[in-house]
Parts: structure tokens; C-alpha cells; sequence
């Protein structure tokens, strides 16, 4: 692992700063008991830091202000089934974009499938932004609902929730933002952006560990519960609690999640989320100028640093972005992500579903500018491989 160039950082961040390895196991080996379940001390100190990991995020993200509404899951496709199905309705619409990933666009077509809601689905543009008066157009009377990507994780380009969100609120529409792209490498102000439901996992710019995500949910948004299970408070009560966190969370924390979350928050809060976006948009300018002058390459929506964050799909003329993958890891031992990156209408819209899909690659905190420079050799050798091939066999 030593040698290895990853750049797949968009999947899940690696390697994560060493201060979240070294908190996640010393504060499990000394506290690694049910958090507000009993009355010790070791509990009683669990429950503290869980409380407090609650309002780092909180903070982060600019909650209205009670922690408790910030919840937390196994990941963000969990919250967003959870979010989803807790809001959505028999005879509601639901506007979301053909940017989503799988875990908005099956929860929707599912609810779609047995009769419970009708979806619009609004594309992006040439250069992979949303047209915020799509989105008003889209809207009906029976809106119950916008959902979101904040940041693709094909082609990395950020959309303008804010305006998205004061189009929401002017119709009293529900604004939900899928953040798992953009929690920890872009700055988010629920408040300002007038979101109602922001959805993050931990698992990559929050440096957290895999298994931990969750949501925060503003004062006022009439989510249901979907889940019903044990909270540790009023267990007498056969019905589930009505509020936060009970509402979103039973059963027992994923506490070594929550602690490195804990450990990554802090983390970031200590780097700068601006330093840590300058330097990582940095190297991705690198990367995309350097592919884009190699001949037989095509970069997807990779066009300038503004409203970016640092995602990079590309294919190399005539072969499959799998095998461009595997020539990466086998002869170059630089890891990428391939096909369709669970996002299949990005595909569609920027016309790589039938040659499925794209090579991605995804700068993080710990790239280099040697990994970038080896990355850009890597894949112009690649080409060059190709393209001679194929003028053998066409010269036959």
C-alpha cells in the first residue's frame, strides 16, 4: 500500500489523517460502552462526546441550533432512504436532478413503482451545472419536495443551492441536499442556502471512518419516523419516540464511527476547509490540463476551477473505461473508479451510458503533485498503447 497512488478519494477518502486512527482506538479501548444508556461515568463521558461530535456538525453546517436534530447512520444513502421515505406522501411530486446518485434515485422510484409519488427528474447543462429556473419551472402545486446533489461525484461540479433554495422557500417547497461530495471540502450554511434536510457521510471529505453518516433537519420539517426500536429513554412507551435524535436513530450508535468522525471534524476545522479546497482543486487543474492535451482523451465537464470540487471523469477513444482501470492498477498501481459510479443519468446526459461509463479520478488531502504528474504519464502511455494498436489494425 505504500507505493500506491490513490486517487479514488470521491468513493472514500484514504489514507485518513493519523489523529483519527490514534482517537477512534484509544477512545474505544477506554470508552467503548453504550453512550446515555446508564448511569457510569464511562457512559455518562460516551454520551459526551457523541453530544459533542453532534454540534461540531451542527456548527459545520449552520443547523438552526439544537445538536439533537443532527442524526446520525450508517451512511448517507441510509439517511437519505430515511429522509426520503419519512417526508414523501401518496399524491406528492418530488423534483430531483438527472446529477443524483443511486441512493436518491431508487428511494424515488421505488415510491414511483407502487403509485406513492410522480418525480421529475431536471438535467444539467452542457458544462454540468443546474439551471435554478428548471427548477421553479418544475414545480406544481403538489411539490412536496427538491432533492439535490450539492456536488456530483462523476463530474465534480457544484451546483448553486442557494439559488435553489430561495426558490424553494418562495413556493414552500421542501429543499433536501445530498452532501456526501461536499461535506468537508466545500462550506455549507443551511441557514443562508435555505436548506431543509442536509444528508452527509463520513466516509470521505469528513475524514471519517466507512459505516458512519447522517442528517441534519431545521426546525419544523415534518419528517416521520420509519424505524422503531430501542432509545435507552422511556422504554416503557410501545410507541416510537417522537423527538430528536430518537426520531431518526434507534438501536445502539456505531460509536467507533461517531468517534472518527469526531477525530475528522476536528481535523478539518484545524486545516481550513477553503486551504484544504484550494489545495485539492489545485492538483485536480493539474490533473484535467494535463489529460486534456493527450491525444484520444476526452474529459467530461472539466472546464474551469469555479464552483468545482476535485472529481475528474475522462475515457481514452475506443476502449473500455474497466480496462483503462485495471492497465492503471496493474501497471501503474494508481487506483481509479470505473463505469457508471452508481450515478446512471449523469451517464446518460453526457453520453457515456453506452460505453459504460467513465474512468474517474479524485484527488484528496493527502495527493501529491508526483501522484498527479504519475497519473497524467500513466494515462498518456495508456493512450499512446491504444491509439498505436489501432492503427495496426487499420492499417490492415
Amino acid at each position: 500500500m505504500n507505493n500506491l497512488i490513490y486517487l479514488d478519494n470521491s468513493a472514500t477518502s484514504f489514507p485518513k489523517p493519523e489523529e483519527v486512527y490514534d482517537f477512534m482506538r484509544e477512545f474505544y479501548c477506554e470508552h467503548g460502552v453504550s453512550p446515555g444508556r446508564s448511569g457510569f461515568d464511562a457512559s455518562i463521558q460516551t454520551e459526551e462526546m457523541v453530544h459533542e461530535t453532534r454540534t461540531m456538525l451542527m456548527k459545520l453546517f449552520n443547523g438552526d441550533g439544537d445538536p439533537n436534530r443532527l442524526t446520525f447512520s450508517y451512511n448517507a444513502s441510509d439517511s437519505l432512504n430515511m429522509i426520503i421515505m419519512g417526508l414523501a406522501e401518496k399524491g406528492d411530486h418530488v423534483i430531483t436532478t438527472m446529477l443524483e446518485h443511486n441512493s436518491v434515485l431508487r428511494p424515488l422510484h421505488h415510491l414511483e413503482l407502487d403509485g406513492t409519488i410522480e418525480t421529475t427528474h431536471v438535467p444539467f447543462d452542457d458544462h454540468g451545472y443546474l439551471d435554478p429556473g428548471d427548477i421553479k419551472k418544475a414545480i406544481k402545486k403538489n411539490t412536496k419536495m427538491v432533492v439535490v446533489n450539492h456536488s456530483s461525484n462523476i463530474i465534480g461540479t457544484v451546483q448553486p443551492v442557494a439559488e435553489i433554495g430561495r426558490i424553494c422557500k418562495e413556493a414552500g417547497v421542501l429543499f433536501v441536499v445530498d452532501g456526501c461530495q461536499s461535506a468537508g471540502i466545500t462550506e455549507i450554511d443551511m441557514q443562508a442556502m435555505g436548506i431543509d434536510v442536509f444528508i452527509f457521510t463520513g466516509h470521505k471529505c469528513l475524514m471519517g471512518p466507512t459505516g458512519i453518516g447522517g442528517s441534519y433537519v431545521m426546525e419544523g420539517v415534518p419528517v416521520r419516523y420509519t424505524r422503531f426500536g430501542g432509545t435507552g429513554v422511556r422504554s416503557a412507551q410501545l410507541t416510537h419516540l417522537d423527538e430528536f435524535p430518537y426520531r431518526l436513530e434507534c438501536g445502539t450508535l456505531n460509536l467507533l464511527g461517531v468517534a472518527g468522525l469526531h477525530a475528522g471534524v476536528k481535523w478539518i476545522r484545524k486545516q481550513g476547509i477553503k486551504k484544504l479546497h484550494a489545495k485539492e482543486i489545485a492538483l485536480w487543474d493539474k490533473l484535467r490540463r494535463g489529460l486534456q492535451v493527450i491525444e484520444g482523451v476526452t474529459t467530461y465537464c472539466a472546464e474551469s476551477t469555479e464552483n468545482q470540487n476535485p472529481v475528474l471523469s475522462f475515457n481514452i477513444e475506443g476502449v473500455e473505461a474497466a480496462e483503462v482501470g485495471t492497465m492503471l492498477d496493474v501497471d501503474y498501481n494508481i487506483a481509479s473508479r470505473t463505469g457508471l459510479q452508481c450515478a446512471p443519468k449523469v451517464h446518460e446526459r453526457i453520453g457515456t451510458i453506452g460505453i459504460h461509463g467513465t474512468v474517474r479520478l479524485s484527488p484528496g488531502p493527502f495527493t501529491t503533485e508526483a501522484d498527479i504528474h504519475a497519473a497524467i504519464h500513466a494515462v498518456k502511455e495508456t493512450a499512446e498503447m491504444f491509439c498505436a494498436a489501432n492503427k495496426m489494425k487499420s492499417e490492415k
